[in-house]
């Protein structure tokens, strides 16, 4: 027997008060958009676990999707109440999320290049920019630092003659993005405006939420820099 109220069903009738797509966080205990949360489940041996996807069957229990959050709800052994005792918790559970998080985003980084949104190298890179079609830039974590700089004030240049905004996305090593993109060397990319690359962008904001507590990126523009999602646990980029 699941407690209704803290889970699937009961918050259904919730939602429909307040908000639709919203749910009750276990830890917090504020009624918050799902897009902002994670949904778990236990499964068929008892084991309480993540469903970043909000496709497995079953009720579920909803946090925010935050480390913290996760952990404050592990501290208080809510998962226990919500589901009559019936599940357990591994310590490794928020290690668990991360790394589904983090592939979750990597899978939709090869979709949105499965879709020839994604160019590579820093010629390609450029010529992508002054085209004024590129959501996002994609930084490896070990990429030079002069070579960040002078994409960045290119894109400073082109946002200011009227180009879309440009979010920058360093969450990833350099081997993760060779892995992703199914290709060697990959230091620097830009994924063109498409659905995918909005894919792509709301997972890596749900890993800048999980890492750091928020993934409101400021959106500075007009010359004073880009939104900006880092694997480093920075909120906004500063240079």
């Amino acid at each position: 027997m699941v407690d209704e109220d803290e889970t699937d069903e009961g918050l259904r009738s919730l939602a429909a008060a307040r908000a639709p797509l919203s749910r009750l966080c276990l830890a917090t205990r504020r009624v918050t958009p799902v897009a902002d949360m994670l949904r778990f489940v236990m499964g068929p041996d008892g084991a309480i676990v993540p469903d970043i996807g909000r496709r497995l069957p079953g009720r579920g229990a909803w946090i925010s999707a935050t480390r913290a959050d996760l952990e404050t709800a592990l501290k208080r052994k809510v998962f226990g109440r919500a589901f009559k005792g019936k599940g357990t918790t591994s310590p490794d559970l928020a290690d668990l999320v991360e790394t589904l998080l983090d592939k979750d985003a990597r899978s939709a980084l090869s979709l949105a290049n499965k879709a020839g949104k994604v160019v590579t190298g820093t010629t390609k890179v450029e010529a992508a920019l002054a085209s004024g079609d590129v959501r996002v830039l994609l930084h490896a974590q070990d990429a030079r630092p002069d070579g960040v700089r002078k994409l960045k004030a290119l894109t400073r240049q082109v946002e200011n003659a009227g180009a879309r905004q440009v979010s920058s996305v360093d969450c990833f090593t350099g081997i993760e993005l060779d892995l992703a993109l199914g290709r060697s060397n990959v230091v620097h990319a830009a994924l063109l405006a498409h659905p995918t690359t909005e894919g792509f962008l709301e997972r890596c904001h749900k890993l800048l939420r999980w890492r750091t507590g928020t993934s409101d990126i400021e959106e500075q523009g007009q010359g004073e820099g880009h939104a900006h999602v880092t694997g480093r646990m920075q909120g906004t980029d500063t240079e």
